[in-house]
């Protein structure tokens, strides 16, 4: 294998000299390019007004990807950085995975992929919005399809459950989460692993469900822990 540079990620990617998988590296960098494009909720919005600023959709994914983050929609900050996770729900999450910044993004080995690719804005109470509704329909199963060596999806959040979870989804995000074992076990191929999202704001549900950190985390990690080392 030798590293080359991704015209639409900007980031060091893998080619594998297999051409499956070099094909899918093409095709998908290209798709990225029709993704960083993409002006639908502002110029052509089908779901809810206009975006209310100029669209920076945020991703990161490379073909030989073995890991995908779902997660829900860039935050100000992201959109202000175009690189995702980078405030305290990143940190979060990293220390959940038990990796570090520069294995996080290493696009060779993690994709990051939200249901929503642009930051949706915020309500009246200075909340985010939930993610824009034209783009996972656009674009989602497009990007997943595009990544052939993915052997582990992170849910993280409810609206990535229920795109990827269907039916499997619970009522809610707590019994999503909690029934994590049945999920896992569901002989999906990539593995689905369903989460909270890291948010700070989620501290409360972390300490009224401890079953979290003392349960999942340990498995979790260890799955994590043996695909970005078998590289």
């Amino acid at each position: 294998m030798v590293n080359a540079v991704s015209p639409a990620t900007g980031d060091a990617r893998r080619v594998s000299g297999n051409a499956a998988t070099d094909g899918k590296a093409a095709d998908l960098d290209a798709y990225l390019q029709a993704v960083r494009a993409c002006r639908i909720c502002r110029d052509a919005p089908t779901a809810g007004g206009q975006l209310p600023h100029e669209p920076r959709p945020v991703v990161r994914a490379a073909a030989t990807a073995r890991i995908l983050i779902c997660g829900q929609a860039p935050g100000t900050r992201v959109h202000a950085s175009g690189k995702p996770f980078t405030d305290p729900s990143g940190d979060r999450l990293r220390d959940w995975l038990g990796i570090d910044e520069a294995t996080f993004y290493d696009t060779t080995r993690i994709a990051i992929v939200p249901m929503g690719f642009c930051f949706p804005g915020q309500n009246g109470r200075g909340a985010d919005l939930p993610p824009r509704r034209e783009c996972a329909p656009t674009w989602q199963d497009g990007v997943v399809d595009r990544l052939p060596n993915l052997e582990l999806m992170l849910l993280v959040g409810a609206h990535a459950q229920r795109w990827h979870l269907g039916a499997r989804a619970c009522r809610s995000l707590s019994e999503t989460v909690a029934a994590w074992r049945e999920i896992t076990a569901a002989g999906e191929r990539p593995v689905r692993f369903p989460l909270p999202h890291p948010s700070w704001r989620n501290s409360g549900w972390l300490k009224r469900n401890t079953w979290f950190a003392e349960d999942l985390l340990p498995v979790l990690r260890a799955r994590v822990r043996a695909i970005v080392e078998a590289r």
